[in-house]
């Protein structure tokens, strides 16, 4: 085993019976870490940066077979689970950061996959490595499969190697039978969680479409409504564990949280008003929630009549006929620390507010849209099903806009950032 100026380090030995361990190296040493060390790679890194891609297998003889056979952008571990050092190591040869994964293909090596992926998670989501799983078929290992074909069949597997996360789908589904409902809830879990980490909104989309159409089998009804409650879990899997730090007693949703936040900034701050209502009009939205619906009625009505004075005063004493409404809005009338902070960042609150009340109204109208799809039959009602598909499409491609505007402001982080920092001004300030 060599470092990467060619020295020697240590000495590796495979076994020649199925007696474990498999492969045996020297002991550690201050100059061999066997976790920051690559087998190959002193004679490889100039065919990585070349080829601008890097094999991982998972033995010695796999890269003494390849090299030999003409194929020199290959390394192996030490026989241990692949480090996340070792992969750092790699990319620093491949601009495109293209690593391949191609362990054995029984149930070790999958597993042995599955421990590098999760050593290297973090980098896959955010793209910072390129990663593809190889198994060759009939569960051969590189050597074995180079003794009854060419190298040239080998780099056609490579290039066919599928995405990492198109592996693991694989993976969860390959053993399961779908028409169990126990089995398909359990593949449905597993795969929710997966796509949950996925920071890109349009993979996000085009996963979540592909896994539906695997878990239906190709039916194209089900399709759809598997495709809508994965889109749910999804969202909730990624919204779930974040900190509850702002969130106010009783657990309230998002929608009732923004709903309230744009309120207290319509009775609190007079500058923004005509923003506010712009922005409900320009998005066409309303409030959901019944009592914040009621005390917005009530203010449209008092400006509608030129009423002047204090605008909380005025509905605290108009309200005083509906006890009930009165105790539900009362909190909107009064500002704490959370929501003075907020109201220093009005304007990224309404945008943020508003956004999460227009999603909140397409997933209604897809629903609604979807339900109407399933109860037509598209053999007497061809057009119609077609209309209702088109409307459904059109829905979510508007969510998905508006998930890619989450990434630049959402009220979700609003509502959990505290307002810090050197612009921090007193309520008074603003307010006067």
């Amino acid at each position: 085993i060599h470092d990467l100026q060619g020295r020697v380090i240590g000495f590796g030995g495979r076994t020649l019976t199925d007696e474990q361990p498999k492969y045996l190296n020297s002991p550690e040493t201050e100059l061999f870490d066997k976790g920051k060390t690559l087998f190959g790679l002193d004679k490889s890194r100039g065919a990585i940066a070349k080829q601008d891609c890097a094999v991982v297998v998972e033995g010695y003889f796999d890269v003494i077979a390849l090299h030999t056979a003409g194929i020199s952008n290959v390394v192996a571990s030490l026989g241990t689970a692949l480090s996340l050092a070792q992969v750092r190591l790699l990319l620093r040869y491949t601009e495109s950061k293209q690593v391949v994964l191609n362990f054995d293909a029984d149930a070790a090596g999958a597993k042995a996959a599955e421990r590098a992926i999760g050593e290297v998670a973090d980098l896959a989501y955010k793209g910072e490595v390129q990663l593809r799983v190889l198994n060759i078929p009939q569960g051969k290992d590189p050597d074995e499969f180079l003794q009854n074909h060419s190298a040239d069949d080998y780099r056609a597997l490579l290039a066919d190697s599928p995405l990492w996360l198109d592996w693991q789908i694989q993976q969860l589904l390959a053993d399961a039978d779908l028409s169990k409902a126990d089995q398909f809830q359990q593949s449905t879990q597993a795969i929710v969680k997966l796509l949950g980490n996925l920071p890109n909104a349009t993979l996000r989309t085009h996963y979540i479409h592909r896994c539906a159409e695997l878990l239906s089998r190709g039916e194209a009804r089900l399709t759809l409504r598997i495709e809508e409650d994965l889109r749910t879990q999804v969202r909730g899997q990624r919204w779930h564990g974040r900190s509850q730090k702002w969130q106010t007693p009783g657990d309230r949703t998002l929608l009732e949280e923004s709903e309230a936040q744009l309120l207290r900034l319509y009775l609190h701050l007079s500058d923004y008003r005509t923003l506010i209502t712009e922005a409900l009009e320009e998005r066409d939205i309303d409030f959901s929630i019944s009592h914040h619906r009621f005390l917005w009625q009530q203010i449209l009505e008092l400006q509608f009549g030129a009423v002047e004075g204090d605008l909380v005063g005025l509905l605290r004493d108009r309200l005083t006929e509906f006890p009930d409404r009165l105790i539900q809005v009362t909190p909107l009338f009064h500002l704490d620390e959370k929501t003075q902070r907020d109201i220093l960042r009005a304007p990224l609150v309404v945008r943020a507010a508003t956004a999460c009340m227009e999603r909140v109204l397409c997933e209604k109208r897809c629903r609604h849209f979807l339900s109407l799809w399933e109860k037509t039959d598209c053999a007497l009602a061809g057009e119609l099903s077609q209309y209702y598909q088109q409307q459904i499409y059109a829905e979510k491609q508007r969510i998905e806009e508006l998930d890619q505007q989450e990434r630049q402001t959402t009220f979700a982080d609003l509502a959990q950032v505290p307002w810090v920092g050197e612009f921090y001004q007193s309520l008074e300030s603003v307010t006067n």
